[in-house]
């Protein structure tokens, strides 16, 4: 049964995890590690860049999610033609009463999916990030909050080039993970291929947590315990992308390191992650497992490291095994 109002800050975290990996697990195979990182940019009300190839379930992942806890969902598929008002809505005259009306667009749920985030132009990118940003729309001579949870999961093609917008580094830098969604190993696609040939319909999903317990759970993470010496890694760690002389890093391939709001978003989910792994203190490993997915969007790489085919992770692991606790 979901938890009251009253006893929610006792849940353990794996226990809340565990329970959304086995209802999601009724429609989608593997793809645990995406789920995880998903769950911590929730508690840490952050929002997700999903990267991955066309048909890997991403759609049908942010939908189960939504579903899972209790959750409106909108799904928004970005294109070259799309307008702001297409997802924020727009002011309708109404010419019996004679007077503006607001017509709200499908940005006012509660988990969108912004999909081929990168086909869209440059305004309705800005209109989706700065609603982001600030949690609120402006419609005319009224502004409205689109209240919490408020959750964004957007998508993109690594390799489609043809027809894009490719996000700005300040637009991308408000996203609090980027995350590399991969092919599934072989055992995983032909237990794909079995439960399609069983299933006509995909597997009812059980409400997990409602809206209200879902925030108290977020609040309960961000009270997670963290030491100052994690907090000081933490901070290593992202001078280290803008300054890596100092730590004995002579070549990192790096034009610009990482934004303060990088260095925010990793203790924040490090916070989180903590949480789902039972703790209420967060360790060294906590901090190094969602550095990638923090910082690596946030980077900018050189011409040089370009040529040589490094990618950010490449980067980031050299960093990570030179920079030390203090």
């Amino acid at each position: 049964m979901p938890p009251s109002s009253k006893n929610v800050k006792l849940v353990n975290g794996l226990q809340f995890l565990n329970d959304i990996k086995s209802e999601i697990g009724k429609r989608i195979v593997g793809m645990d590690g995406v789920l995880e990182k998903i769950v911590v940019a929730i508690l840490a009300k952050g929002h997700v860049l999903l990267e991955g190839m066309p048909g890997l379930a991403k759609t049908l992942l942010a939908g189960s999610i939504a579903e899972c806890l209790d959750l409106n969902f909108k799904r928004i598929q970005f294109t070259p033609d799309l307008m702001p008002s297409d997802i924020l809505g727009t002011q309708v005259y109404y010419q019996q009463v004679g007077e503006f009306k607001v017509k709200k667009g499908p940005l006012f749920s509660q988990v969108v999916l912004a999909d081929e985030i990168n086909r869209a132009p440059a305004k309705v990118q800005s209109a989706l990030l700065e609603a982001m940003q600030e949690k609120q729309v402006t419609l005319g001579d009224e502004t409205f909050s689109l209240g919490t949870p408020f959750f964004v999961i957007a998508t993109q093609n690594p390799i489609e080039q043809e027809g894009t917008f490719p996000l700005p580094e300040a637009q991308i830098d408000r996203f609090m993970l980027k995350i590399l969604v991969d092919y599934p190993k072989r055992d995983e696609e032909l237990l794909i291929l079995q439960r399609l040939e069983q299933l006509e319909q995909h597997g009812n999903i059980r409400k997990v947590v409602n809206a209200q317990d879902l925030n108290e759970l977020c609040d309960f993470a961000s009270k997670i315990h963290v030491e100052d010496s994690i907090r000081r890694y933490i901070v290593d760690l992202a001078v280290a992308t803008r300054f890596p002389d100092r730590f004995g890093l002579k070549k990192v391939f790096l034009e610009h390191g990482v934004s303060p709001r990088g260095t925010i978003n990793l203790l924040k989910s490090s916070k989180a992650l903590a949480f789902i792994r039972g703790r209420d203190f967060v360790l060294p490993q906590d901090v190094k497992e969602m550095a990638s997915s923090v910082f690596r969007h946030r980077m900018s790489l050189s011409f040089e490291a370009i040529a040589e085919n490094l990618s950010p992770d490449a980067i980031l692991n050299q960093i990570l095994d030179k920079v030390a606790l203090s």
